[in-house]
């Protein structure tokens, strides 16, 4: 090889090896193999097992033998050194890839910031910092509408693969992102001593949220809610002022519980069957609206979050007079 083209090997090869942390042994085994490759490709037929490719790692001076014969054919090494300049940028390009979504992969199941990058039929392309996340129908909120350059706050759902490699999955419908930019807005959950214990959530219509503290002194339904609503406002504009947020105080006795989450209905009477997960709630009359909701949205959700399923009834006025 020239010596020009083997100060570019050597140059690529050293920005490899020292710049972005490739193994050199691994680069050099595979441009040997993409080497071989190419001449292959200029004599096709022969038998390859019978075929070597040797590199010179100080030099990239590059051969082909056969067996033991040197068979490199006139003018080969500036096809080799542009085969390992290709196969040496690939690498580079390959670990980069691989060191972000290693970064990524620890943040799993967290909210980030991200921005409406473009649009691939149905999919949202996000820009979340070092790369793009894939936001399908399925995690949209439904109502949103999304904008070239708009900023939102993405959940990081899964890496998984797709039709040109690993994809970042994120998401706005995820009951994750709830709970995500409750840490963000609220101290006390991010700190543990309010602890989320359970999310219903219906992306862009109304969601429950069911929170606990065992330390004295801390409201966590107050924490959450923060000063005339402050903190939960807060969360609802980051989901688009779309999503009307119920914030209840979860209770270890499932009778209270189901009676906290079928709120804002009052004076409920409750009776729970623990082994079938089933809960008779007894409603008045002036309550059974609120109780069921609107096309029993609330009951619904009260349902996901509590984990029993709940039949309503409305009351008697006789059985409750005594």
């Amino acid at each position: 090889m020239p010596a020009v083209q083997r100060s570019e090997f050597a140059l690529a090869l050293n920005q490899v090896a020292n710049e972005r942390g490739v193994d050199v042994s691994v680069v050099l085994e595979t441009v040997k193999n993409a080497i071989l490759a190419a001449y292959r490709k200029d004599h096709p037929g022969i038998e390859v097992e019978e075929y070597t490719a040797s590199l010179d790692q100080n030099t990239g001076e590059a051969h082909i033998f056969h067996k033991e014969t040197d068979v490199t054919p006139p003018g080969f090494g500036r096809i080799a050194a542009q085969t390992a300049k290709q196969v040496i940028l690939q690498k580079i390009r390959e670990k980069e890839k691989e060191a972000i979504f290693a970064d990524y992969k620890v943040r799993i199941g967290s909210v980030v910031n991200g921005m409406v990058l473009r649009f691939a039929g149905p999919n949202v392309i996000v820009d979340i910092g070092k790369t793009e996340g894939i936001m399908p129908p399925s995690e949209q909120i439904p109502n949103e509408r999304y904008n070239l350059n708009q900023r939102l706050a993405v959940f990081l759902v899964e890496i998984r693969a797709g039709l040109k490699g690993d994809e970042i999955i994120v998401s706005r419908a995820h009951s994750g992102l709830l709970e995500g930019l409750f840490k963000r807005e609220v101290p006390e959950v991010a700190q543990g001593s309010v602890v989320i214990k359970a999310i219903a959530r219906e992306p862009g219509n109304r969601s429950k949220i069911a929170v606990f503290s065992d330390q004295a002194g801390i409201d966590p339904v107050g924490s959450c809610v923060g000063q005339k609503g402050v903190r939960v406002q807060a969360v609802i504009q980051e989901l688009g002022g779309l999503e009307r947020i119920d914030v209840i105080q979860w209770q270890d006795d499932p009778k209270n519980y189901i009676a906290q989450a079928l709120s804002p209905a009052k004076d409920l009477r409750v009776e729970v069957d623990a082994d079938a997960k089933i809960a008779h709630v007894f409603v008045a009359k002036e309550e059974l609206s609120l109780a069921i909701g609107k096309e029993g949205q609330n009951v619904r959700r009260a349902s996901k979050l509590t984990g029993y399923r709940i039949e309503i009834e409305e009351k008697e006025e006789k059985a409750e007079k005594k």
